[in-house]
């Protein structure tokens, strides 16, 4: 279990060793100094750490003198960040907390010892402390909350008691599912009854941390087992700020690993909220509906203007590749040329995994293989400048005559501009019109 990662990245090479030079320091001024939590936990699991935290003994103002390039980022919690070059350690002081009078900060903070210290941190697996310049690797890791024997097991299990440790921070309970998804650990029982009963009170997390969270998890290893967790403790009403539902996740268990959050976001809303039929088509597909969801969820995870965008038009496409067969060819190229297709894709494959929808899809790649070789938006052969030189008086005409001719040429009907302009001139002028009419 105490195998280190042999391939570590630059960056978190550099903040590893980082830590270890502000633990030799400290230790060469008396101080006691472990590596802390998730750092730790990794190590223990043999994944890289996201990045390294030191606690010590040593009072902040202390660790702030120690090293030339530190600053504060929560004196009143005991927090000092180191840097060197493009490497960040963040180092605290052993505390306790007491009083949590808003589900998030305690009102009381004492710097302690590295017993206390694991106390008040959240998890088991994330309340171990390393010593990694310990001389006997039986010495290197100190436990006091029964953290390794919770990663043999994998289980996820609050530190004490679990009802004090989510009420004094609720967030804590979406960590605990985006933990258990991560780690594909299971939680356990008592923690799990804990969430339960805390669930509505997530509603006072800032709606920013709770964003953050599901952005994680949504984009993390696992995001349907994630989502599973979430609707089954009853946490998606806080999250999402709508009724609880306990629905299948048909759609997001089925994503592809690249889809962005919000494509991830679109199959969690598709599943929620777009009813099907036996044979698993969706049936009622109600845009204006799903506009107030997109909404709702918007305010609820603050999502940027982009991930809106961009949850909006997936949706909105959604039912149009679903009607592929239904599309014109042009309609076809017009959509596999648009940004977004990569990611519709992605849901559109995940959506049609019923018996009809699975025949779709394997003749959409097939067209879709076909187009590619043909060029699914190649430039115009004529422009309006053409038209005009071609006797067409500009008018608002000439957006449909455009339109129209590049139909006719994503079809494959003509493949150069003497062509497109002798189309043109047969379409509309066999009627006996003259050019200046024919764009009137």
């Amino acid at each position: 279990m105490a195998r280190r990662p042999s391939n570590l990245s630059p960056q978190v090479c550099q903040a590893r060793e980082l830590a270890l030079t502000i633990l030799r320091q400290l230790r060469e001024e008396g101080f006691l100094a472990y590596l802390a939590g998730g750092c730790v936990r990794d190590h223990l699991l043999d994944l890289e750490p996201q990045d390294y935290d030191v606690a010590t003994e040593a009072h902040p103002k202390i660790v702030h003198s120690l090293f030339r390039r530190s600053r504060y980022v929560g004196e009143a919690f005991g927090v000092v960040l180191v840097q060197r070059r493009r490497a960040s350690v963040e180092v605290a002081t052993f505390r306790s907390e007491k009083e949590y009078l808003d589900g998030r900060r305690p009102s009381e903070v004492h710097f302690t010892n590295a017993q206390e210290d694991a106390q008040r941190r959240d998890f088991t697996i994330n309340g171990l402390f390393e010593d990694p310049l310990a001389r006997k690797p039986a010495n290197r890791i100190i436990d006091f909350v029964g953290g390794t024997d919770d990663l043999k097991k994998k289980v996820i299990r609050a530190i004490g008691e679990p009802n004090e440790r989510f009420g004094e921070d609720y967030l804590r309970m979406l960590r605990a599912v985006r933990f258990a998804a991560a780690l594909d650990f299971r939680l356990e029982s008592r923690t799990a009854q804990a969430i339960r009963r805390h669930s509505p009170r997530l509603s006072a997390i800032s709606r920013e941390r709770i964003g953050h969270e599901v952005r994680r998890m949504l984009t993390g290893a696992r995001p349907a087992q994630a989502v599973r967790l979430i609707q089954q403790l009853s946490l998606d009403a806080p999250t999402l700020n709508e009724p609880h539902r306990h629905g299948t996740l048909h759609v997001l268990r089925r994503m592809h690993r690249h889809a962005t959050f919000a494509t991830m976001l679109a199959a969690w809303m598709v599943d929620r909220h777009v009813p099907r039929n036996r044979e698993g088509e969706l049936v009622g597909f109600d845009l204006p509906s799903l506009s107030s969801a997109i909404a709702r969820w918007r305010r609820a995870l603050c999502l940027s203007n982009e991930e809106r965008d961009q949850l909006r038009q997936v949706l909105k496409l959604l039912p149009r590749t679903l009607a592929w067969n239904q599309l014109t060819v042009p309609q076809q190229k017009r959509l596999l040329a648009n940004p977004i297709w990569p990611q519709l894709w992605y849901l559109t494959g995940a959506t049609a995994q019923h018996r009809a929808g699975r025949k779709l899809v394997q003749r959409i790649k097939s067209e879709v293989h076909t187009y590619q070789d043909q060029g699914v938006s190649p430039q115009p052969l004529i422009t309006g400048k053409d038209l005009i030189s071609a006797g067409y008086k500009p008018g608002p005409a000439f957006g449909r005559l455009l339109q129209a001719v590049y139909d006719v040429q994503l079809e494959g009907q003509i493949d150069t501009k003497a062509q497109a302009l002798n189309w043109v001139r047969k379409q509309f002028l066999s009627s006996g019109q003259d050019a200046t009419d024919a764009a009137q």
